[in-house]
């Protein structure tokens, strides 16, 4: 079982790779006043959501002790992280606050998962 959770983490991780990758290339753009959601960024956020939805069902099969409240505002932040990526997919140009807010919720979903015990 320790294999299937192994698994599911290393797809996590490269859901928030994709999502923070796809921010950190936008960066010059968003300099610029023109950058916008790339694809990778949706597909991260949705990689990130089934996994950890997964990761949570496969650690409360292992009776693991679960902080629901930490997993509960990370959800959250997902949450808002992915429908502002969501509706704003076809959009040429993203408005600076708002993509840059999709990058801080990015790093703040980062640090709460590291830093969070």
């Amino acid at each position: 079982m320790d294999v299937v959770t192994n698994f599911f983490v290393g797809l996590h991780i490269i859901g928030i790779a994709s999502l923070l990758g796809g921010f950190l290339t936008q960066m010059k753009a968003m300099s610029a006043g023109t950058a916008r959601f790339v694809p990778a960024m949706l597909h991260g956020a949705l990689t990130m959501l089934v996994t950890g939805i997964v990761l949570v069902g496969l650690n409360q099969a292992q009776d693991h002790p679960l902080n629901n409240i930490k997993i509960g505002i990370k959800m959250a932040v997902l949450v808002v992280i992915l429908a502002l990526v969501y509706v704003k997919r076809d959009d040429e140009q993203i408005a600076k606050p708002l993509f840059g807010a999709v990058g801080g919720l990015t790093m703040a979903n980062i640090f709460i998962a590291v830093l969070w015990t």
